[in-house]
């Protein structure tokens, strides 16, 4: 176990995977500030000036006039507008995402080496190996006969 451990290790996969955990996080970062820095203010705006991460459902008794001073309090909500924030962030890098495997699918599809088909013209000959023409009668080098001559 340890030797394929040791083996796994040593292809690289690791330090690709790495990578790409590193690469993801800082695009999920982008994405984050894309969201609610760009996108999300321009909407709450056409919606009545409404700021998304400032919508929540108090679950106590007590009335705050914003979610900071509702967890500053310590009172339980439910915060609907940071869920919509992440619903769209994820729709962006899901998006990101199929656009990507899509170009990158018709790049591949156009580097692939198409296999060509060849025309077989030559057959071995039955009684010694050697290559004959596909049509002939008799072989060239034992002269045996072959099948299906004239």
């Amino acid at each position: 176990m340890w030797q394929e451990l040791r083996t796994f290790l040593q292809r690289g996969n690791v330090l690709d995977l790495a990578i790409g955990v590193i690469i993801g996080g800082a695009f999920g970062k982008i994405v984050t500030s894309l969201v609610n820095d760009i996108i999300m203010p321009p909407i709450g705006l056409l919606l009545g000036k409404v700021n998304f991460t400032n919508l929540y459902i108090n679950l106590s008794s007590t009335h705050y006039a914003s979610l900071a001073q509702a967890q500053n309090a310590g009172a339980p909500t439910i915060n609907y507008g940071v869920f919509l924030n992440t619903i769209i962030n994820f729709c962006i890098v899901a998006l990101v995402v199929f656009f990507a495997i899509v170009k990158t699918n018709e790049f591949l599809k156009k580097r692939m080496v198409k296999p060509q088909v060849v025309e077989v013209t030559t057959k071995p000959c039955p009684y010694c190996l050697s290559t004959i023409a596909l049509m002939a009668t008799r072989c060239p080098n034992c002269t045996s006969v072959l099948e299906g001559a004239q």
